[in-house]
């Protein structure tokens, strides 16, 4: 109905009489269809935002009362509304219309939420009954540990870097450990801290904000007498970037931390984030109870291309290509893309016969990178032979944020002004007995049918023989 004929309707009804009548119940149920900060909004902001953006947090704003948030409707309706691609927010990129969607810890918005976002800040972010709000949140600022407490806090030596100074790429000093004996380690999680009032700013919107470590590429070894690594010793780990999630490695395959070893690492990246910032890494270890032996042995995939990348300047949807083939029966435990600033998305494809199978495409934002830890029943079974596939969508114009000068080819290199394009997720090994046995679990934990298709797991609904045993004797 439109204003004026509501307006005409009204002064009718006034008129004869009947407003309390008819009026009344007209308007009741304007504000109960009606979307509002308490009612509606609050809830999702709770739920996929305060944790970040709250007194304390991380988040260049709090968004936790209607004062604070009703300021920032249209940004929130902008940010929320770019969905999957750089700068969304929360940041989760993960693309909903194709491939597997159920991730673990997975903070992104419905549809359905983004659209009553976008509604309720064009409607003049209205504020609706406090009655109606959610028990407000308790935030514990001493907890910084996302994967739960660890049982042990490695910190490096703080490093401090100056406002204004270049980039700096390097190896950073090496700190002990401190293990008396071996353990398994179930998840690892790395923090920076450093001396930003996070609230105030910086001054300087560049790569992570108030952060000075874009990332470390780093292990465990023992070393000899004149401090060079043991390599027998070596454990690597998962790569520390800004904005990253803690590392849950899967349950049967815990990774193993060596007593006596000592944290390296001879690829650090650092940058100033405006202001001069002393700050270190605490790398926080949980382990499995003493005497877990892991089931499954990890393996390391060379999926991605870091040598022979080209991306020409001032072109978008410029795409790179990389292949292997599985030498094991394999289960995807994450999906981590890795690009630098001019990349804009990535997909993983499984080829498995004559089959050719999106697995997952995520968008991707050099300034705060993820990790996707596939939920167990959906993590992909893949059979030894399987083609994996990586397609990476490079944007290298000014319509990226992220590319200092668009005019510029860009090939391969540790700066973010270069480039890598490497899938850098967690997996694990399988032989044929573990790889069936996983199969027949999924098929049960599913309620699969003869029919049914899991994405990910190509032989799941296919039925299994035992393997055809050659009789020896019967052929001579």
């Amino acid at each position: 109905m439109s204003n004026r004929r509501s307006s005409i309707l009204l002064k009718l009804i006034s008129a004869f009489g009947f407003l309390p009548i008819l009026a009344a119940p007209m308007l009741v149920s304007a504000q109960e269809d009606q979307i509002t900060f308490h009612r509606d909004i609050e809830p999702i902001l709770q739920r996929s935002c305060q944790n970040c953006h709250r007194a304390g947090g991380v988040g260049p704003m709090p968004l936790v009362t209607y004062e604070q948030v009703a300021p920032f409707a249209g940004l929130i309706e902008y940010k929320t509304g770019l969905r999957d691609r750089a700068g969304a927010m929360p940041p989760w990129y993960m693309e909903k219309d194709i491939g597997i969607q159920d991730y673990k810890n997975d903070p992104s918005l419905s549809d359905e939420e983004i659209a009553d976002i976008s509604t309720w800040a064009r409607s003049g972010a209205p504020k609706g009954n406090a009655a109606n709000a959610p028990q407000a949140l308790v935030f514990d600022d001493s907890l910084k540990w996302t994967a739960g407490e660890p049982d042990l806090v490695v910190k490096t030596n703080d490093v401090t870097k100056l406002a204004g100074t270049a980039d700096w790429w390097g190896e950073i000093d090496r700190v002990p450990v401190g293990l008396e004996e071996d353990r398994y380690v179930k998840s690892v999680e790395i923090v920076e801290v450093n001396d930003v009032n996070n609230q105030a700013g910086t001054g300087r919107d560049t790569v992570g904000g108030r952060y000075i470590f874009h990332h470390m590429i780093w292990s465990t070894a023992e070393l000899d007498e004149e401090g060079n690594r043991i390599e027998d010793s070596v454990t690597g780990w998962p790569v520390h970037e800004v904005g990253r999630n803690a590392d849950i490695f899967d349950p049967e395959g815990g990774r193993l931390l060596r007593a006596g070893t000592y944290v390296y690492s001879d690829s650090v990246h650092m940058h100033s984030n405006g202001k001069d910032t002393t700050g270190h890494l605490e790398i926080g270890f949980r382990f499995h109870p003493v005497g877990y032996e892991p089931k499954y042995e990890r393996v390391t995939l060379g999926l991605g291309n870091g040598v022979d990348i080209s991306i020409a300047g001032n072109q978008n949807n410029q795409e790179l290509h990389a292949y292997t083939v599985l030498e094991q029966h394999t289960k995807f435990i994450t999906f981590e893309p890795h690009l630098h600033a001019p990349g804009e998305r990535m997909c993983l494809e499984a080829i498995w016969g004559y089959t050719v199978e999106t697995l997952s495409c995520v968008g991707y934002d050099h300034n705060w990178v993820r990790g996707y830890a596939f939920e167990d029943q959906a993590a992909p079974l893949l059979p030894k032979g399987t083609i994996m596939h990586i397609v990476g969508y490079m944007n290298n114009t000014e319509t990226n944020p992220n590319v200092p000068d668009a005019r510029n080819w860009q090939g391969s290199g540790n700066r973010s002004v270069t480039n890598m394009f490497i899938d850098l997720g967690m997996r694990v090994k399988m032989d044929d007995e573990q790889f069936f046995a996983e199969m027949e679990k999924r098929r049960n934990d599913l309620n699969m049918g003869p029919n049914d298709h899991v994405i990910g797991c190509p032989l799941c609904g296919a039925p299994l023989v035992a393997p055809i045993v050659e009789d020896v004797e019967a052929s001579d």
